[in-house]
Protein backbone atom coordinates (compact mmCIF):
# COMPACT_ATOMS: atom_id res chain seq x y z
CA UNK A 1 0.00 0.00 0.00
CA UNK A 2 2.69 2.41 1.24
CA UNK A 3 5.02 1.70 -2.15
CA UNK A 4 1.97 2.35 -4.61
CA UNK A 5 1.55 5.36 -2.79
CA UNK A 6 4.92 6.77 -3.37
CA UNK A 7 4.78 5.54 -6.76
CA UNK A 8 2.09 7.57 -7.30
CA UNK A 9 2.98 10.48 -5.53
CA UNK A 10 6.70 10.31 -7.14
CA UNK A 11 5.00 10.54 -10.55
CA UNK A 12 2.37 13.38 -9.44
CA UNK A 13 5.52 15.47 -8.30
CA UNK A 14 8.17 14.60 -11.08
CA UNK A 15 6.55 14.44 -14.10
CA UNK A 16 5.41 17.91 -13.92
CA UNK A 17 9.23 18.93 -12.80
CA UNK A 18 10.77 17.52 -15.48
CA UNK A 19 8.68 18.81 -18.40
CA UNK A 20 8.38 22.50 -16.73
CA UNK A 21 12.17 22.51 -16.29
CA UNK A 22 12.62 21.28 -19.86
CA UNK A 23 10.41 23.34 -21.45
CA UNK A 24 10.83 26.88 -19.39
CA UNK A 25 13.25 26.59 -16.68
CA UNK A 26 16.40 25.64 -18.70
CA UNK A 27 15.27 28.27 -21.33
CA UNK A 28 14.65 31.02 -18.86
CA UNK A 29 17.32 30.43 -16.21
CA UNK A 30 21.03 31.02 -17.10
CA UNK A 31 22.70 30.55 -13.81
CA UNK A 32 22.89 26.46 -12.93
CA UNK A 33 22.76 27.75 -9.50
CA UNK A 34 18.94 28.98 -9.75
CA UNK A 35 18.61 26.30 -12.22
CA UNK A 36 19.35 23.60 -9.41
CA UNK A 37 17.24 25.71 -7.02
CA UNK A 38 14.23 24.62 -8.57
CA UNK A 39 14.45 20.80 -7.75
CA UNK A 40 14.83 22.09 -3.84
CA UNK A 41 11.62 21.67 -2.62
CA UNK A 42 10.64 18.69 -5.10
CA UNK A 43 13.71 17.27 -3.35
CA UNK A 44 12.97 17.43 -0.10
CA UNK A 45 9.31 16.27 -0.62
CA UNK A 46 10.57 13.24 -2.50
CA UNK A 47 13.04 12.39 0.85
CA UNK A 48 10.21 13.24 3.08
CA UNK A 49 7.79 10.66 1.19
CA UNK A 50 10.74 8.35 1.24
CA UNK A 51 10.69 8.23 4.99
CA UNK A 52 6.65 8.04 5.32
CA UNK A 53 6.78 5.65 2.96
CA UNK A 54 9.66 3.43 3.86
CA UNK A 55 11.37 4.08 6.97
CA UNK A 56 9.21 5.67 9.53
CA UNK A 57 7.40 2.13 10.08
CA UNK A 58 4.26 0.67 9.05
CA UNK A 59 2.17 2.02 11.37
CA UNK A 60 3.39 5.65 11.22
CA UNK A 61 -0.70 7.01 9.62
CA UNK A 62 -1.75 5.45 12.77
CA UNK A 63 0.62 7.24 15.16
CA UNK A 64 1.24 10.23 13.83
CA UNK A 65 -2.00 10.93 11.14
CA UNK A 66 -2.32 14.69 11.62
CA UNK A 67 1.26 14.93 10.45
CA UNK A 68 1.26 12.77 7.41
CA UNK A 69 -2.08 14.77 6.29
CA UNK A 70 -0.70 17.77 6.49
CA UNK A 71 2.61 16.37 4.53
CA UNK A 72 0.47 14.81 2.14
CA UNK A 73 -1.08 18.51 1.56
CA UNK A 74 1.98 20.39 1.00
CA UNK A 75 2.63 17.79 -1.47
CA UNK A 76 -0.99 18.36 -3.18
CA UNK A 77 -0.21 21.83 -2.87
CA UNK A 78 3.18 21.55 -4.75
CA UNK A 79 2.43 18.67 -7.50
CA UNK A 80 -1.44 19.88 -8.34
CA UNK A 81 -0.96 23.66 -9.84
CA UNK A 82 2.41 21.66 -11.46
CA UNK A 83 0.20 18.87 -13.33
CA UNK A 84 -2.97 21.77 -14.37
CA UNK A 85 -0.15 24.21 -15.43
CA UNK A 86 1.76 21.13 -17.58
CA UNK A 87 -1.74 19.50 -19.02
CA UNK A 88 -2.69 23.81 -20.17
CA UNK A 89 0.90 24.25 -22.10
CA UNK A 90 0.48 20.55 -23.40
CA UNK A 91 -2.67 21.48 -24.99
CA UNK A 92 -1.49 24.33 -26.72
CA UNK A 93 1.47 22.13 -28.34
CA UNK A 94 -0.27 21.05 -30.85
CA UNK A 95 -1.97 24.31 -32.69
CA UNK A 96 1.93 26.13 -31.89
CA UNK A 97 2.74 23.28 -33.91
CA UNK A 98 0.12 22.86 -36.69
CA UNK A 99 -1.22 26.31 -36.60
CA UNK A 100 1.54 28.36 -35.08
CA UNK A 101 -0.26 29.76 -32.67
CA UNK A 102 1.78 31.55 -30.03
CA UNK A 103 2.42 29.37 -26.83
CA UNK A 104 1.27 32.30 -24.50
CA UNK A 105 -2.02 32.21 -24.18
CA UNK A 106 -2.02 28.27 -23.00
CA UNK A 107 0.94 29.46 -20.67
CA UNK A 108 -1.17 32.59 -19.41
CA UNK A 109 -4.06 30.06 -18.83
CA UNK A 110 -2.07 27.27 -17.36
CA UNK A 111 -0.49 29.67 -14.83
CA UNK A 112 -3.86 30.75 -14.15
CA UNK A 113 -5.25 27.56 -12.99
CA UNK A 114 -1.89 26.85 -11.10
CA UNK A 115 -3.02 29.81 -8.99
CA UNK A 116 -6.34 28.93 -8.53
CA UNK A 117 -5.80 24.98 -7.83
CA UNK A 118 -3.16 26.12 -5.45
CA UNK A 119 -6.05 28.75 -3.92
CA UNK A 120 -8.55 25.68 -3.53
CA UNK A 121 -6.53 23.95 -1.98
CA UNK A 122 -5.38 26.80 0.70
CA UNK A 123 -9.04 27.27 0.63
CA UNK A 124 -10.24 23.94 1.98
CA UNK A 125 -7.27 23.26 4.19
CA UNK A 126 -7.51 27.04 6.49
CA UNK A 127 -11.71 27.38 5.46
CA UNK A 128 -13.50 24.89 3.51
CA UNK A 129 -12.82 22.23 6.13
CA UNK A 130 -14.80 24.12 8.87
CA UNK A 131 -17.73 25.74 6.61
CA UNK A 132 -20.32 23.49 8.24
CA UNK A 133 -23.92 24.29 6.71
CA UNK A 134 -26.84 23.23 7.14
CA UNK A 135 -28.68 20.94 4.27
CA UNK A 136 -32.33 20.50 3.99
CA UNK A 137 -34.13 17.08 2.16
CA UNK A 138 -37.74 16.38 1.89
CA UNK A 139 -38.42 12.42 1.85
CA UNK A 140 -42.39 11.28 0.43
CA UNK A 141 -44.04 8.30 0.90
CA UNK A 142 -47.13 6.99 0.66
CA UNK A 143 -46.48 4.67 3.35
CA UNK A 144 -45.60 7.45 5.92
CA UNK A 145 -48.18 7.77 9.02
CA UNK A 146 -49.70 11.01 9.47
CA UNK A 147 -48.41 11.18 12.83
CA UNK A 148 -45.37 11.40 11.25
CA UNK A 149 -46.05 13.76 8.40
CA UNK A 150 -43.76 16.69 9.03
CA UNK A 151 -40.93 14.79 11.28
CA UNK A 152 -37.91 15.77 11.40
CA UNK A 153 -34.47 13.95 11.61
CA UNK A 154 -31.32 15.37 12.00
CA UNK A 155 -28.98 13.06 9.94
CA UNK A 156 -24.89 13.41 11.29
CA UNK A 157 -22.00 11.37 10.22
CA UNK A 158 -18.33 10.43 9.52
CA UNK A 159 -17.24 13.43 12.67
CA UNK A 160 -13.39 11.95 12.86
CA UNK A 161 -12.66 13.32 15.99
CA UNK A 162 -9.45 12.63 16.66
CA UNK A 163 -9.03 15.31 13.44
CA UNK A 164 -10.47 18.12 15.34
CA UNK A 165 -7.55 18.28 17.98
CA UNK A 166 -6.65 21.39 19.29
CA UNK A 167 -9.94 22.91 17.90
CA UNK A 168 -12.67 22.63 20.46
CA UNK A 169 -13.79 26.29 18.79
CA UNK A 170 -14.62 24.33 15.87
CA UNK A 171 -16.72 21.10 17.83
CA UNK A 172 -18.66 23.89 19.64
CA UNK A 173 -19.83 25.92 16.69
CA UNK A 174 -20.77 22.03 14.78
CA UNK A 175 -22.75 21.13 17.84
CA UNK A 176 -24.37 24.70 18.04
CA UNK A 177 -25.44 24.43 14.59
CA UNK A 178 -26.65 21.14 15.33
CA UNK A 179 -28.72 21.83 18.05
CA UNK A 180 -30.34 25.02 16.71
CA UNK A 181 -32.17 23.10 13.88
CA UNK A 182 -34.58 21.59 16.71
CA UNK A 183 -34.72 18.18 15.27
CA UNK A 184 -37.55 15.81 16.26
CA UNK A 185 -34.90 12.77 16.10
CA UNK A 186 -31.10 12.69 16.04
CA UNK A 187 -28.99 9.89 14.43
CA UNK A 188 -25.46 9.52 13.85
CA UNK A 189 -24.60 7.13 10.65
CA UNK A 190 -20.91 5.99 12.29
CA UNK A 191 -16.95 6.92 12.22
CA UNK A 192 -16.97 9.22 15.50
CA UNK A 193 -13.68 8.79 15.89
CA UNK A 194 -10.33 8.07 13.19
CA UNK A 195 -8.73 5.13 15.35
CA UNK A 196 -9.46 5.40 19.04
CA UNK A 197 -11.77 5.40 21.98
CA UNK A 198 -9.62 8.48 23.45
CA UNK A 199 -9.38 10.79 21.01
CA UNK A 200 -12.90 12.26 22.10
CA UNK A 201 -11.53 13.07 25.41
CA UNK A 202 -11.96 16.95 25.90
CA UNK A 203 -15.24 16.84 23.39
CA UNK A 204 -17.02 14.26 25.09
CA UNK A 205 -18.68 16.87 27.11
CA UNK A 206 -19.30 19.28 24.33
CA UNK A 207 -20.92 16.51 22.17
CA UNK A 208 -23.11 15.45 25.10
CA UNK A 209 -25.12 18.88 24.77
CA UNK A 210 -26.35 17.60 21.51
CA UNK A 211 -30.07 17.01 22.10
CA UNK A 212 -33.42 15.68 20.06
CA UNK A 213 -36.86 15.46 21.57
CA UNK A 214 -36.83 11.72 20.38
CA UNK A 215 -33.15 11.12 21.56
CA UNK A 216 -29.99 10.34 19.66
CA UNK A 217 -29.48 7.23 18.00
CA UNK A 218 -26.16 5.99 16.36
CA UNK A 219 -24.24 3.29 14.81
CA UNK A 220 -20.85 1.76 14.06
CA UNK A 221 -18.50 3.08 11.13
CA UNK A 222 -15.71 1.07 9.91
CA UNK A 223 -13.14 3.68 11.61
CA UNK A 224 -15.17 3.09 15.00
CA UNK A 225 -14.07 -0.38 15.07
CA UNK A 226 -9.86 0.85 14.91
CA UNK A 227 -9.25 -1.69 12.22
CA UNK A 228 -6.60 0.83 10.89
CA UNK A 229 -4.43 1.18 14.12
CA UNK A 230 -1.44 -0.84 15.39
CA UNK A 231 -2.90 -2.62 18.40
CA UNK A 232 -1.01 -4.74 20.56
CA UNK A 233 -3.90 -7.35 20.75
CA UNK A 234 -7.17 -8.48 19.37
CA UNK A 235 -8.43 -8.04 23.35
CA UNK A 236 -7.01 -4.06 23.47
CA UNK A 237 -9.13 -3.14 20.07
CA UNK A 238 -11.86 -5.08 21.35
CA UNK A 239 -11.51 -2.75 24.78
CA UNK A 240 -11.72 0.30 22.70
CA UNK A 241 -14.63 -0.88 21.03
CA UNK A 242 -16.49 -1.37 24.13
CA UNK A 243 -15.15 1.93 25.42
CA UNK A 244 -16.41 3.71 22.27
CA UNK A 245 -19.54 2.60 23.45
CA UNK A 246 -19.83 3.32 26.62
CA UNK A 247 -18.11 6.74 26.00
CA UNK A 248 -21.59 7.06 23.44
CA UNK A 249 -23.78 6.10 26.20
CA UNK A 250 -22.59 8.28 28.78
CA UNK A 251 -23.33 11.20 25.94
CA UNK A 252 -26.77 10.19 26.12
CA UNK A 253 -26.47 8.59 22.80
CA UNK A 254 -28.23 4.89 21.99
CA UNK A 255 -26.36 2.35 19.52
CA UNK A 256 -28.22 0.18 17.69
CA UNK A 257 -26.45 -2.84 17.00
CA UNK A 258 -28.27 -4.68 14.97
CA UNK A 259 -31.45 -3.48 16.61
CA UNK A 260 -34.02 -1.20 16.21
CA UNK A 261 -36.33 1.12 18.39
CA UNK A 262 -40.53 2.14 17.86
CA UNK A 263 -40.61 5.64 17.75
CA UNK A 264 -44.14 7.03 18.38
CA UNK A 265 -45.97 10.09 17.74
CA UNK A 266 -49.57 10.76 18.69
CA UNK A 267 -51.52 7.21 17.78
CA UNK A 268 -48.79 6.04 14.88
CA UNK A 269 -45.44 4.22 15.21
CA UNK A 270 -42.45 3.74 12.94
CA UNK A 271 -39.48 1.61 13.49
CA UNK A 272 -35.60 3.29 13.56
CA UNK A 273 -33.39 0.33 12.42
CA UNK A 274 -29.52 0.63 13.23
CA UNK A 275 -26.85 -2.19 11.90
CA UNK A 276 -23.33 -2.49 12.33
CA UNK A 277 -20.85 -1.64 9.31
CA UNK A 278 -21.47 -3.29 6.01
CA UNK A 279 -19.61 -2.34 3.37
CA UNK A 280 -17.30 -3.96 0.54
CA UNK A 281 -14.32 -4.92 1.13
CA UNK A 282 -11.74 -4.35 2.44
CA UNK A 283 -13.99 -2.83 4.63
CA UNK A 284 -15.58 -4.46 7.83
CA UNK A 285 -18.69 -6.32 7.51
CA UNK A 286 -21.13 -7.01 10.80
CA UNK A 287 -24.66 -5.95 9.95
CA UNK A 288 -27.53 -8.44 10.63
CA UNK A 289 -29.81 -6.90 9.05
CA UNK A 290 -32.79 -9.55 9.17
CA UNK A 291 -31.85 -9.32 13.37
CA UNK A 292 -32.29 -6.23 13.20
CA UNK A 293 -35.75 -5.83 11.65
CA UNK A 294 -37.59 -8.17 13.46
CA UNK A 295 -40.43 -6.82 14.90
CA UNK A 296 -41.12 -4.16 12.65
CA UNK A 297 -42.79 -6.01 10.02
CA UNK A 298 -45.68 -3.39 8.73
CA UNK A 299 -43.83 -0.37 9.74
CA UNK A 300 -42.59 2.44 7.77
CA UNK A 301 -38.94 1.68 8.57
CA UNK A 302 -36.46 3.32 8.52
CA UNK A 303 -32.18 1.93 8.45
CA UNK A 304 -29.67 3.44 9.60
CA UNK A 305 -26.27 1.57 7.73
CA UNK A 306 -22.88 3.51 7.47
CA UNK A 307 -21.36 2.56 4.32
CA UNK A 308 -24.14 3.19 0.97
CA UNK A 309 -23.38 0.19 -0.73
CA UNK A 310 -25.38 -1.72 1.46
CA UNK A 311 -28.55 -0.16 -0.05
CA UNK A 312 -27.64 -1.91 -3.44
CA UNK A 313 -26.24 -5.30 -1.98
CA UNK A 314 -28.77 -5.88 0.63
CA UNK A 315 -31.33 -3.20 1.83
CA UNK A 316 -33.02 -3.26 -2.02
CA UNK A 317 -33.19 -6.77 -2.93
CA UNK A 318 -33.77 -8.38 0.41
CA UNK A 319 -35.60 -5.74 2.98
CA UNK A 320 -38.48 -3.57 2.08
CA UNK A 321 -36.48 -0.25 4.25
CA UNK A 322 -38.15 2.67 3.31
CA UNK A 323 -35.85 5.05 3.80
CA UNK A 324 -32.03 4.43 4.55
CA UNK A 325 -29.56 6.61 6.22
CA UNK A 326 -25.88 7.08 5.04
CA UNK A 327 -22.67 8.25 4.88
CA UNK A 328 -18.89 7.05 4.72
CA UNK A 329 -18.20 8.69 1.11
CA UNK A 330 -17.20 12.27 2.42
CA UNK A 331 -17.28 13.24 -1.18
CA UNK A 332 -13.36 11.90 -1.01
CA UNK A 333 -13.97 15.83 0.60
CA UNK A 334 -14.00 17.25 -2.94
CA UNK A 335 -16.87 18.47 -5.39
CA UNK A 336 -17.79 20.60 -7.72
CA UNK A 337 -21.76 21.19 -7.69
CA UNK A 338 -23.20 17.60 -7.88
CA UNK A 339 -19.88 15.89 -9.26
CA UNK A 340 -17.42 14.19 -7.29
CA UNK A 341 -14.52 11.97 -7.71
CA UNK A 342 -15.88 9.30 -5.05
CA UNK A 343 -18.90 8.45 -7.70
CA UNK A 344 -16.08 6.31 -9.47
CA UNK A 345 -15.90 4.12 -6.30
CA UNK A 346 -19.99 4.85 -5.20
CA UNK A 347 -22.68 5.29 -7.09
CA UNK A 348 -24.32 6.54 -4.67
CA UNK A 349 -21.83 8.90 -3.06
CA UNK A 350 -24.21 12.32 -1.68
CA UNK A 351 -27.82 13.28 -1.70
CA UNK A 352 -30.83 11.90 -2.24
CA UNK A 353 -31.05 8.44 -4.40
CA UNK A 354 -34.40 6.54 -5.48
CA UNK A 355 -35.72 3.11 -6.51
CA UNK A 356 -39.61 3.60 -6.56
CA UNK A 357 -40.63 4.63 -3.65
CA UNK A 358 -37.76 3.86 -1.71
CA UNK A 359 -34.86 6.35 -0.94
CA UNK A 360 -31.10 6.26 0.09
CA UNK A 361 -30.23 9.53 1.44
CA UNK A 362 -26.03 9.88 1.75
CA UNK A 363 -24.51 12.81 3.99
CA UNK A 364 -21.10 13.67 3.20
CA UNK A 365 -20.30 14.06 6.50
CA UNK A 366 -18.95 16.58 9.51
CA UNK A 367 -15.51 15.99 9.52
CA UNK A 368 -12.22 14.64 7.72
CA UNK A 369 -10.01 12.10 7.51
CA UNK A 370 -6.37 11.54 5.73
CA UNK A 371 -6.27 15.19 4.52
CA UNK A 372 -7.22 18.20 6.48
CA UNK A 373 -9.21 19.55 3.81
CA UNK A 374 -12.40 20.15 2.45
CA UNK A 375 -13.58 21.94 -1.07
CA UNK A 376 -17.25 21.87 -2.62
CA UNK A 377 -18.13 19.22 -0.45
CA UNK A 378 -18.83 21.23 2.31
CA UNK A 379 -19.43 19.53 6.21
CA UNK A 380 -22.90 19.04 6.36
CA UNK A 381 -25.48 18.20 8.90
CA UNK A 382 -28.64 17.36 7.22
CA UNK A 383 -32.09 17.52 8.28
CA UNK A 384 -34.35 15.17 6.71
CA UNK A 385 -37.86 16.28 6.73
CA UNK A 386 -40.86 13.20 6.38
CA UNK A 387 -43.83 14.03 4.06
CA UNK A 388 -46.50 12.22 3.86
CA UNK A 389 -47.02 11.66 -0.13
Amino acid sequence: MMQRMFIFLSLLMLIPDIYIYRMFIVRLMISPVWKLCYWIPSALLLMGLIYVCFLAGSDVVDRQSRAVGWFMLVVFICAFPKVIFMLCSLLGLPFNYFLHWPKAPFVTIGLLGALLTAGMILYGATVGKFRFRVKEQTFCSPRLPDGFDGYRIALLTDIHIGSFAGNLSAVERMVDLINAQEADLMVFAGDLVNHRATELNGFQPVLATLHARDGIYSVMGNHDYGPYYKWDSLEEQAENIFDLQQREADMGWTMLNNSHVILHRNNDSIALIGVENEGEPPFSQHADLPKAMEGTQGLFRILISHNPTHWRSEVLPDSDIDLMLAGHTHAMQLAWGNHSFSSVFYPEWGGLYMEGERGLYVSVGLGFVGLPFRFGAWPEVTVVTLRKK
